[in-house]
């Protein structure tokens, strides 16, 4: 085992390499001496780990009766921490001071030195830790400490301070009012005074009564809730009861009820309302105006004095307005200063207002590939613009320049779809360029209020490889008489090329080596001449679409029998032998070839002989017995009679070369036999004669 020295630092920059000389030996044996190459390379840069160093940072969750001092986080975990640094040791900073949690030397995150406060529900720290070596490399990250709380409930009272109104002449033993907390086991008792003289209270059930009969007076009772397992556990509540007077009347206020609706760019410190309260029973004015509601409503608004003002900006794009539906609701209190304190409340409601701020945008790199074989409708791609305004997803979509030959294309207004609506070719366009626009709607009250932007998507058209052609029928034969004049069609060829948009070419590759026939396009002509015999063509006609390489195509053979026109004979009594001029076949044979392995060429020659010897021994026992020598007759009777003129075409790929003439096997000329053609008048079939011998052939 070859280790690092202690203390030494490696520098790929000075010594990039080192070769160690390793000699080892065995008792007994010679020594062996070998090389080892140790390669140095440069560290890689200080890296933090994807939750610690992501936007939202990482977080932990501890209860709220953690010790303190415990160690809640470590920012570099042994041995596989979340942190890789080259060379050196890293050093731990905390940016923000705000917080009663510690951070070591070593990246461990630590509990208060106090602990946690037990009387909030939750609460949640936040860390900005920056880790930073000798070298200067350094990353960042977050951490977010949510507290918990116990496990255990604790005993809580949902109010530290309440005040309680009851008006004089309530007798003995009435409810006044009644206490709640929450936990295990409560028990409740009074505190303050030690020795009250008005009310009394239910250990059990935290209802407060009265002891005699009251009249007017203020009185702080001082409620302390407890565990009765874990006296420990425990929590207090004051309570303010006054007993009125039955003519206190409390103030009035315009308006009783405060209802308004505000853009959400109002600016932080302008007043809603202001409130004109009045005191029935004072002269002085002396009011004290409070705003009661949920955290939510608190934070965006207060009171300064009697006029409700806006606390801070009221976002409507924002994820918390929205979960309140808009809306803020509040209560203002208002109350007098005398003994006892009387107070009015005015509820408020506050429905915040979109106004359309934010334009939509596009996205990065809107690029798509689409096949140009694609079938009408097919989906191309989705633009999905974004807009800061709320609500979401509320994007228009339409295509600039409409949907037409030079743009075949359109867009689901909704969702941003692009579809294929018309044919696409890729030798033309290899690509588009679409403008789309974005309109938002629904984010603003005025319907007219609307911001757009245009989005340039890039539609790329992937080509399909060329096919060979295909041709309907692949083998013709046909018949025509030469006429006098210029020149005369043969016939179209019906070909169609794949795509079906493909350009065709045609061109004769073989039997025309007279240059009797011409193709235009796909038409085959013949050129008459001051030909006297029939005569049979065969010719090989090319046919490929793209001109790209290699180059796909299909061969169609056509058998054309050319018939002179008849001409009149003058009489002769001189009789004319004619000897009909044999025209040469020209044989087209392309084979494919077969290299079969050798194994099953041996296999195949074993079983060849074996088959040979079979048919030997079988003909040898034939050919000594009279039936041996029938059948032998019989057949040589039988191949006499066969016609060997048959014409055979057979179509075969080759190579991957569809569409290609594979086998011309044989072809007779029948004018080389025969010199008239006839209609058999009883059953109406034609056939071939020869007018020397007499010889006939269906045809």
């Amino acid at each position: 085992q070859v280790t690092l020295r202690a203390g030494a630092e490696l520098d790929a920059r000075r010594v990039n390499q080192y070769t160690l000389s390793l000699r080892a030996a065995c008792p007994g044996e010679e020594e062996v001496e070998e090389r080892l190459f140790v390669r140095v390379t440069e560290g890689q840069v200080l890296r933090c780990d994807a939750p610690f160093a992501s936007a939202g940072g990482d977080v932990v969750r501890v209860p709220v009766d953690v010790a303190p001092w415990m160690p809640l986080y470590a920012v570099l975990r042994q041995p596989l921490g979340g942190l890789t640094v080259s060379g050196s040791c890293p050093e731990f900073r905390l940016r923000n001071h705000d917080t009663p949690l510690r951070l070591t030397c070593q990246g461990l995150v630590l509990a208060p030195v106090s602990g946690f406060n037990p009387s909030k529900d939750t609460q949640t720290f936040r860390l900005e830790i920056e880790v930073r070596d000798r070298h200067g490399h350094n990353c960042s990250g977050t951490v977010r400490v949510e507290v918990l709380p116990s496990l255990r409930p604790r005993v809580t009272f949902l109010e530290s301070q309440r005040d309680v109104v009851v008006p004089e002449g309530i007798g003995p033993l009435e409810v006044v009012t009644q206490v709640h907390a929450t936990g295990d086991s409560v028990r409740y008792a009074i505190l303050a005074p030690t020795v009250p003289t008005l009310f009394t209270i239910d250990e059990m059930t935290g209802e407060i009564r009265s002891t005699r009969r009251l009249e007017v007076a203020h009185t702080q009772l001082l409620v302390q809730a407890y565990n009765a397992l874990h006296p420990a556990d425990r929590a207090t509540t004051t309570l303010n009861i006054t007993v009125q007077g039955t003519d206190q009347r409390a103030p009035s206020c315009v308006p009783a009820l405060f209802v308004s609706q505000v853009p959400e760019t109002l600016s932080a410190g302008s007043t809603l309302v202001t409130l004109r309260c009045t005191d029935p029973a004072s002269t002085e004015g002396c009011l004290h105006y409070a705003l009661e509601g949920s955290p939510a409503s608190l934070s965006h608004f207060h009171m300064e004095g009697p006029r409700l003002q806006v606390n801070t900006t009221l976002d409507y794009d924002s994820e918390a307005v929205a979960a309140l539906g808009f809306q803020f609701t509040a209560t203002i209190v208002v109350t007098t200063g005398g003994q006892p304190p009387r107070s009015t409340r005015v509820p408020m409601l506050v429905t915040v207002t979109p106004i359309n701020e934010f334009t939509p945008a596009c996205p990065s790199g809107a690029a798509f590939t689409v096949m140009e074989t694609a079938a009408f409708g097919s989906v191309v791609g989705r633009v999905a613009g974004t807009d800061r305004d709320y609500p979401p997803h509320s994007l228009e979509y339409s295509l600039e320049g409409g949907t037409g030959p030079a743009q075949p294309f359109s867009i689901d207004t909704h969702t941003g779809e692009i579809r294929v609506v018309g044919p696409l070719d890729s030798q033309r366009h290899r690509s588009y360029r679409l403008t789309v626009r974005l309109t938002d709607t629904r984010n603003d009250l005025d319907p007219a209020q609307r911001r757009s932007s245009l989005c340039d998507v890039a539609v790329r058209l992937q080509a399909v490889p060329d096919q060979a052609p295909e041709c309907t029928p692949e083998v013709q034969e046909l018949r025509i008489t030469a006429g006098a004049g210029g020149r005369q069609l043969v016939t179209r060829l019906a070909c169609q090329g794949r795509p079906n948009s493909a350009t065709l070419a045609y061109a004769i590759v073989g039997g025309n080596e007279d240059g009797r026939f011409w193709l235009e396009g796909n038409s085959l002509f013949y050129l008459p001449d001051d030909m006297a015999e029939p005569r049979t063509f065969v010719l090989l006609v090319e046919v490929w679409g793209s001109p790209g390489a290699p180059r796909r195509s299909t061969v169609v053979a056509l058998v054309v029998h050319v018939t002179p026109r008849s001409t009149p004979v003058p009489p002769s009594t001189t009789a004319w032998h004619t000897t009909l001029r044999k025209e040469p076949l020209v044989v087209m044979q392309i084979e494919a070839a077969w290299h079969p392995p050798a194994w099953f060429v041996a296999v195949l020659t074993i079983s060849g002989t074996l088959l040979l010897a079979a048919l030997g021994c079988m003909a040898q026992s034939l050919l000594c017995s009279e039936q041996g020598q029938g059948l032998i007759a019989a057949f040589c009777s039988f191949c006499s009679n066969q016609d060997p003129g048959k014409l055979l075409l057979g179509r075969r790929g080759a190579g991957g070369h569809p569409g290609a003439l594979s086998t011309l096997s044989h072809l007779s000329s029948a004018q080389g036999q025969f010199d008239g053609r006839a209609q058999d008048p009883r059953t109406g079939r034609d056939y071939l004669f020869n007018s020397v011998t007499g010889a006939r052939r269906w045809i």
